[in-house]
C-alpha cells in the first residue's frame, strides 16, 4: 500500500479518490479469498482518509477542502463504484474501510460523507449502497446510528415538504435497510421531550411501513446472530415502537399543555388553538393506535421464531432495562400532568402498557418474573388490565420439571395441552378461558 500512495499524491483529489477505489477493490477482492477475520488494517484506514476525506498523513497540516461541486463529484464516484461492484463482501469490506469509525478525528468526516451517500442513495435508490448501510448499522455503535438517521430524517422529513415520499418508497427496495433505520429513529425519538417526538413525516411513514408488512421489523433479528456488542442498536426496533405506543397519549397531552401555554403568551386565540390540537390528535390517535396493533401482531407471532432458532427463553428482545425506564417515565409524566387531569390519555397508555407487556412476555420477548413487574409498576396509578397483568393466575410448572440449562421460563406458561403458540388471534391466558388481545383505541 505504501507504493499506492506515492503514485496518488501525484493526482489531483478526485483522480486519487477514484484510483484508491480501484486499488481498495483489487487489494480485497484477492485478499477476501486467502485470509480470514477484518482485513482493514492501519496502512488502509490511512489511506482512505488521506485520499478521501482529505485529511492529510502529517496532523499538523491544514487539510484540504473539496469545494460542493467536488464533492458531489466524489459522491458520484463513490455511488457508481458500489452499483458496479458484484461481489457483497467486497462491498462491504470497502464500505467499512470507508465508513468504519475508529475513534479519531477523522470520523466527523466519514460521519458527514456518510450522511450524504446514504441521502443521494435515497434519492436515486442505489439499493447496494442501502444493503452495505444496513449492515454498517447493525455492527456500529449506536451513537454513530443515530447521528446517521438524524440526517436523513432532516433531508427528507423537515427540510423539503413532501421529500419524505421518496424516502417511504425505499422500503420496496430495503426492507433491511428500513427496519434498522426504524430501530435508530426510534432510538433517537423517545418522546422523554418535546423536542424528541417524531416528525409527523417520519411518524405516518413508520406507520405505513410496519401496517403494511409488521414482519419488517423483524428483518434483522432473522437475519443474524442473537449477540450484540453493548452500546449497539437493538435486534429489533420492538422497544422503541412499544414506547411510542404506550408513552405517546401522555408525550402528546405534555406537548400540547406547553403549546397552549406559548400560545396564550403569545396572544393567539385559545379557541383556534384548541380546534386545530383536536384535529391533530384524531389523526395521531389513528396512527398510534395502527402501529399498536402492528405490534401486538408482530410480537404473537415472535414465538414461533424464537423457538425455530433455539432461542425461546434465552434471548430477550423486549429489555427488562427499557421497560423499567418506561414505566419511571410513565409514573413521572402522570404526575407532572396531574393539575391538567389526564385521565383519558393515562388510562390508555395504562392499558396499552399491559398489552405490550402481556403478549411479550407470552410470546418469550420479555424475559421477567411478575414480581420484577410488581417492583417496577407499583408507583403507577391504578389500571385493571394492567392489575390483571401483574396479579392475574399462572399456571405452574411442576416442581419436578427440569428446565434445559440457559432456559428462563415466562411468567404466563400455558397449561399443559395447549399449544405454546396459534396463529390465531386468541392467546391462553387461564384455562378454558379465551382472553383476546385487541389493541386499546
Amino acid at each position: 500500500m505504501s507504493d499506492i500512495r506515492h503514485s496518488l499524491l501525484r493526482r489531483d483529489a478526485l483522480s486519487a479518490s477514484k484510483e484508491l477505489l480501484y486499488h481498495l477493490d483489487i487489494f480485497f477482492s484477492s485478499q477476501l479469498q486467502n485470509v480470514p477475520g477484518s482485513l482493514v488494517d492501519k496502512g488502509t484506514v490511512e489511506l482512505v482518509e488521506e485520499f478521501i476525506f482529505q485529511l492529510p498523513k502529517d496532523r499538523k497540516t491544514q487539510p484540504k477542502r473539496l469545494s460542493s461541486l467536488q464533492e458531489l463529484q466524489l459522491l458520484e464516484i463513490m455511488c457508481s463504484y458500489f452499483q458496479e461492484q458484484n461481489k457483497e463482501a467486497v462491498r462491504q469490506i470497502i464500505f467499512s474501510a470507508l465508513f468504519g469509525p475508529h475513534g479519531n478525528k477523522a470520523d466527523e468526516n466519514r460521519l458527514a460523507m456518510l450522511g450524504k451517500l446514504v441521502s443521494m442513495a435515497i434519492a436515486i435508490c442505489r439499493v447496494p449502497i442501502l444493503e452495505c448501510a444496513a449492515l454498517w448499522m447493525q455492527r456500529t455503535h449506536a451513537v454513530f446510528c443515530v447521528r446517521l438517521v438524524k440526517v436523513l430524517v432532516e433531508d427528507y422529513c423537515i427540510l423539503v415538504p413532501g421529500s419524505v415520499q421518496t424516502l417511504k418508497q425505499i422500503v420496496h427496495a430495503s426492507p433491511r435497510f428500513c427496519c434498522q433505520f426504524i430501530t435508530a429513529v426510534t432510538t433517537l425519538y423517545d418522546l422523554s421531550t418535546d423536542d424528541l417526538i417524531p416528525p409527523r413525516d417520519l411518524l405516518e411513514m413508520v406507520v405505513s411501513w410496519v401496517f403494511d408488512d409488521p414482519r419488517l421489523i423483524l428483518i434483522t433479528f432473522l437475519n443474524s446472530s442473537a449477540n450484540l456488542p453493548l452500546g449497539f442498536l437493538e435486534l429489533t426496533p420492538l422497544p422503541g415502537l412499544i414506547r411510542w405506543c404506550v408513552l405517546a397519549p401522555l408525550a402528546y397531552k405534555r406537548n400540547r399543555k406547553t403549546s397552549l401555554a406559548q400560545s396564550s403568551m403569545n396572544g393567539h386565540s385559545n379557541k383556534i388553538c384548541k380546534d386545530f390540537e383536536n384535529d391533530t390528535d384524531k389523526d395521531m390517535q389513528i396512527l398510534y393506535s395502527k402501529l399498536h396493533l402492528s405490534v401486538l401482531q408482530v410480537l404473537m407471532i415472535l414465538q414461533g421464531h424464537l423457538t425455530e432458532k433455539n432461542l425461546y427463553g434465552r434471548l430477550e428482545l423486549v429489555i427488562f432495562n427499557h421497560v423499567e425506564r418506561l414505566v419511571g417515565d410513565i409514573s413521572k409524566l402522570t404526575k407532572d400532568l396531574n393539575p391538567s387531569n389526564p385521565v383519558k390519555e393515562a388510562e390508555l397508555t395504562l392499558d396499552r402498557l399491559a398489552q405490550a407487556l402481556q403478549v411479550s412476555i407470552a410470546s418469550g420477548a420479555l424475559l421477567c418474573t411478575r414480581d420484577d413487574l410488581r417492583s417496577i409498576c407499583s408507583a403507577l396509578p391504578h389500571n385493571n388490565l394492567l392489575q390483571l397483568v401483574l396479579t392475574g393466575p399462572v399456571q405452574q410448572q411442576p416442581q419436578h420439571t427440569a428446565l434445559p440449562p440457559g432456559f428462563y421460563p415466562h411468567i404466563h406458561a400455558p397449561p399443559t395441552g395447549y399449544p405454546m403458540y396459534s396463529t390465531h388471534p386468541v392467546q391462553t391466558y387461564m384455562p378454558n378461558v379465551a382472553f383476546s388481545y385487541r389493541p386499546i383505541r
